[in-house]
């Protein structure tokens, strides 16, 4: 947890909650306020949940899990607990509670494993799944995640594609499971394994094809765009799987993608349009000059 004084994250807080202020800049505000945690960032990050935009509340719940600190639980069930949340919003709380992996948070995803909405009710599985995983595994969790991100589920322990993408691929599969095999392919990072993720963009879970999405996102190479592309464009797509492919081409942030996400700028779903104004914001950054050279000293032995 960083220092810093409770003045400058008031004044965070408020540009987090200025709905004047453009989308990017409130979202930078937000990410601040994450790596800054502790109790005061959590409670900046929380009021925020009344805002009308599903992307930044979604975003807003994202954090609090990433931020693995159990003082975010009362607020992540307020969110999920309340049907007039967007479906987006509620399936990011319930993936957060089970991020934050706390015992506590077991009967609150028992109760909205149920939920009527699927990606509710699906994303509550697998953080039941997780959270009983690492109670039974707590001497034995290793963190081989490339990527630093708390993820839904740990990776399968096999590193063979072919039976990886199996189990991907098999719908009779539970998620969890499925889930796993999806970490363990994005962890291999070659062409092959990225291969066989692409094809889950076709899967019949809209809360799987949204995963999917954003370890495609995390990857970042060029050879997902198409199917990355494919469901961004497709106009009878879940909008949370297009928002999440929208990010993803952000993440890769090649001209090829740039003018992807420029093409949806104005989409009729909101919260697709946001997306693509936050994704193009990450492609700006990702070609910046500041970022090749942190990214040039990251790469330094």
């Amino acid at each position: 947890m960083v220092e810093i004084n409770n003045g400058k994250i008031e004044e965070i807080e408020n540009l987090l909650n200025d709905t004047n202020r453009p989308l990017k800049e409130r979202f930078r505000a937000l990410f601040t306020l994450k790596n800054l945690g502790g109790p005061i960032a959590i409670e900046a990050i929380a009021k925020c949940f009344a805002d009308d935009s599903a992307l930044l509340k979604h975003e807003l719940a994202y954090c609090l899990g990433q931020m693995q600190d159990a003082s975010a639980i009362p607020h992540l069930v307020k969110v999920i607990e309340d049907k007039s949340q967007e479906p987006m919003v509620r399936h990011e709380a319930g993936e957060a509670l089970g991020a934050i992996g706390h015992p506590d948070v077991v009967p609150i995803l028992e109760t909205y494993r149920h939920d009527p909405v699927v990606e509710v009710a699906e994303t509550c599985e697998i953080a039941l799944e997780r959270v009983k995983w690492l109670l039974a595994n707590k001497q034995n969790v290793k963190d081989d995640n490339p990527y630093a991100s708390v993820d839904p589920s740990p990776p399968a322990e096999t590193k063979d594609i072919a039976k990886l993408t199996e189990i991907l691929l098999n719908e009779d599969e539970k998620l969890f499971e499925r889930y796993r095999a999806m970490f363990s392919l994005r962890n291999i990072q070659t062409v092959d394994s990225i291969n066989a993720l692409g094809k889950g963009l076709k899967c019949k879970s809209a809360l799987f094809r949204h995963e999917i999405a954003f370890v495609l996102g995390q990857i970042q190479n060029e050879c997902s765009i198409k199917v990355l592309t494919e469901n961004l464009q497709d106009a009878n797509e879940n909008e949370m799987v297009r928002h999440e492919c929208a990010e993803a081409l952000g993440a890769i942030a090649t001209d090829e993608c740039i003018d992807i996400l420029n093409k949806h700028l104005h989409d009729d779903k909101q919260v697709v349009k946001e997306s693509c104004v936050v994704a193009l914001d990450m492609c700006e950054y990702e070609n910046s000059p500041e970022f090749q050279y942190a990214n040039a000293l990251t790469n330094v032995q």
